[in-house]
């Protein structure tokens, strides 16, 4: 009780020491972050409607599985989804200000313009109907039957919403675009008439030979602030690395090569030096347990070989070996053990996929998928026409529109083993359930016809890999080349990396979310674009990455950040260089012509040692002897004739222009049909136009680069 009658009678000190421990609290700058980060469910807003984990997760997964149908990469993705929601936003928000609305009964009557059905006719009967009601029915019943499907299904329903308000907004708009009859007859005029012109050239090229001209990082950045719409830069990382790869040495190649011929001709340490490669009764178990390449139990046809062994195959006895050859990066040994007449077979199939299985998005389990697989097969074998139906279950991309057909296969043809072997071990017209790394597949055997001679052949071999001393080689060379540039500028790290010969890159503007880099595309580029992109990374910094498997290091260098806003000058130096050198260069060209106030063509083409030339243009095709110059077309018809006019900044040089005369050449094309392309041609620029206006106008926040990496709430 003293105690507590103690701290009573301190409560002020108690207090003190609560509020010196909350201040500390607050100040602490992990709980800061804590505190005041953003939100890890919110990955952007446009125009302060949220861009959501899920929506951004649901809309990659969609072009993930779009990817995986047409055989494309699914890596990678990530920036076009978050572009495509980003859109969708503008165009929904656009959408709502309009007044318009997508209804139950305007979505399920428009849904079969949607390219997904569209393009798909399975969708749509002999007669050509969209089959609505059955669609919906399966629907319906995949709530219950199959949720997977129905997920699947309502992850596509938000994207074809997006879609049909893209099309209802973008209709509403083009229908008011018009072409007025003033408008119509303006471009007739610009088509038909053609000015002659005399003119002097001073080539920008031909100039700078005499008049060295250096473009600064300022000129740069000037033409930025003038263009700041077509310079908006997202946030990204000028990167510069260093590769090291561990290539195996001669000895290391020695020792490969040791290790095969003891495998091939000695004995296995495992069987006490008894069992080798030619001795042994069991081929397949041997180079499962040996070799760094698996047992492929398929026949193969000759020009699937080899190249050592193409031109011997066919007069080799079975048993007999060949090598050791080296074939890439790979020591072999190969033994032929049967040859057969090869077998072409016509099949199709039902996959049953489930979670886990190769290239499934199934989250179904496996005793699901197998149970589910059996009945169906039980169905289809009481009546073989259920094939065509069971094929709406099929896992397969596109399989009802192939009728789950793979075409003719043989036994050297790229499958799972078990699919091959279920055709090896089947007659025609065998229907059956065969499990492969994909899932469960339910086999029709539909044709089968023989062929060529082909070949069963099992290879023995070992990889050529760096050994431990050639990766810790390799590494004391890149801790070596980390040290030596640790703290240096980024000159001094490219200028030691081209010294030594080591492979260099410098890709100036890295995304957060573009997956991988120019020139290496290894399992650490990830790692190494979220080391750049760490927020306590500072220009300058290094690093050293291991690539898994090979050895191979990679040191990093932070050369520049740039954040959200304008372009960095030197970021895109290559792209806009040209442009702002020849602006430099008009600039010299034009205040030579002034302060020498030339009364004459003549006298400007003596002074800059150039020919006076002629040429006809008009507006519509603004070409000066084959160069494009719009303001000079432009200046050959707003010139008095026979005046000489200032001068002119073209596209490839600087102009003075004296206007001859003006003709009128009448083309075919009445002023119906000239309003009538003027109309289709702006109704086809708009979409992009409009959209693309939007964008640059919108309030758009990327929050990717702070939450991406934390923990969904």
């Amino acid at each position: 009780m003293a105690i507590l009658g103690e701290i009573r009678k301190r409560s002020w000190l108690l207090l003190g020491v609560i509020a010196l421990g909350l201040v500390s609290f607050l100040f602490n700058a992990d709980t800061f972050d804590k505190m005041f980060s953003k939100n890890p469910n919110v990955f952007g807003k446009v125009n302060g409607d949220d861009i959501t984990r899920d929506e951004f997760n649901d809309q990659l997964f969609i072009m993930q599985q779009q990817a995986q149908q047409q055989g494309q990469p699914t890596k990678g993705l990530e920036e076009q989804a978050w572009q495509i929601l980003v859109q969708s936003k503008l165009i929904k928000q656009q959408f709502d200000k309009m007044g318009l609305k997508l209804t139950d009964e305007i979505f399920w009557s428009q849904l079969q313009y949607d390219p997904i059905f569209a393009q798909s006719q399975q969708y749509f009967d002999e007669k050509g109907n969209f089959k609505l009601q059955q669609l919906k029915s399966e629907i319906e019943a995949s709530q219950v039957s199959n949720p997977e499907n129905y997920s699947y299904w309502l992850k596509n329903k938000k994207a074809i919403e997006y879609r049909m308000m893209a099309r209802m907004l973008f209709g509403n708009l083009t229908s008011g675009i018009t072409t007025s009859k003033k408008e119509a007859e303006l471009m007739m005029k610009f088509r038909d008439d053609m000015a002659n012109i005399d003119f002097v050239k001073v080539d920008y090229l031909e100039f700078s030979k005499k008049n060295n001209v250096k473009v600064t990082t300022q000129d740069l950045a000037d033409y930025i602030k003038q263009h700041p719409t077509r310079f908006k830069a997202t946030a990204s990382r000028n990167l510069a690395y260093a590769y090291f790869p561990a290539i195996p040495s001669p000895q290391d190649d020695a020792a490969t090569l040791n290790e095969i011929n003891k495998l091939f001709l000695k004995g296995t340490d495992a069987s006490n030096g008894t069992e080798n490669f030619q001795n042994t009764t069991n081929d397949s178990m041997f180079v499962e347990l040996n070799s760094d390449v698996p047992f492929i139990p398929q026949y193969v046809s000759p020009t699937q070989l080899p190249t050592e062994l193409k031109d011997k195959i066919a007069t080799a006895a079975i048993g007999q070996t060949f090598g050791p050859y080296k074939e890439q990066s790979l020591y072999v040994v190969s033994k032929l053990l049967d040859k057969k007449a090869s077998d072409s077979t016509l099949s199709k199939h039902i996959l049953i996929a489930y979670k886990g299985a190769e290239r499934s998005t199934s989250n179904r389990t496996k005793e699901a998928a197998k149970k589910t697989a059996d009945s169906l097969l039980a169905v289809i074998k009481a009546d073989p026409a259920k094939f065509t139906e069971g094929l709406k279950l099929s896992d397969e991309p596109n399989a009802v529109e192939r009728n789950g057909s793979v075409g003719w296969t043989t036994p050297a043809s790229q499958f799972a083993p078990g699919y091959l072997s279920f055709l090896a071990n089947n007659p025609k017209g065998a229907t059956g359930l065969q499990e492969t790394a994909f899932g469960y597949h339910i086999i029709n055997v539909e044709d089968k016809k023989s062929g060529a001679m082909t070949y069963k052949i099992a290879h023995l071999a070992k990889a050529i890999k760096a050994s431990d001393k050639t990766e810790n080689q390799v590494l004391t060379q890149a801790t070596r080349f980390i040290q030596q540039t640790e703290g240096k500028s980024f000159n001094q790290f490219k200028s030691l990396a081209e010294k030594n010969k080591y492979r260099f890159d410098n890709p100036k503007t890295v995304g957060r979310f573009q997956g991988t880099l120019p020139g290496l595309n290894t399992d650490k580029d990830p790692d190494v674009i979220a080391w750049a992109f760490d927020k306590k990374r500072e220009i300058g910094d290094t690093d050293i990455f291991t690539v898994e498997g090979t050895g191979d290091r990679i040191v990093a260098y932070l050369v520049g950040k740039q954040d959200e806003g304008l372009a960095d000058p030197e970021t895109v130096r290559d792209q806009i260089e040209p442009i702002v050198k020849n602006k430099v260069l008009a600039k010299k060209i034009i205040e030579k012509i002034n302060a020498g106030k030339y009364a004459s063509l003549d006298q400007a083409a003596k002074a800059f040692g150039t020919t006076k030339g002629s040429a006809d243009v008009n507006l519509f095709n603004p070409a000066v002897n084959g160069a494009m110059e719009p303001k000079v077309a432009g200046a050959a018809f707003g010139v008095a004739a026979n005046k000489l006019s200032q001068p002119i900044e073209g596209m490839t040089g600087v102009y003075l222009v004296v206007k001859k005369s003006v003709k009128t050449n009448k083309l075919p094309g009445d002023i119906k049909q000239i309003t009538e392309s003027i109309n289709q041609q702006n109704s086809q620029q708009f979409t992009g136009a409009f959209l693309k206006s939007l964008q640059d106008n919108a309030n758009i926040k990327d929050f990717r680069i702070e939450v991406w990496d934390k923990t969904a709430q």
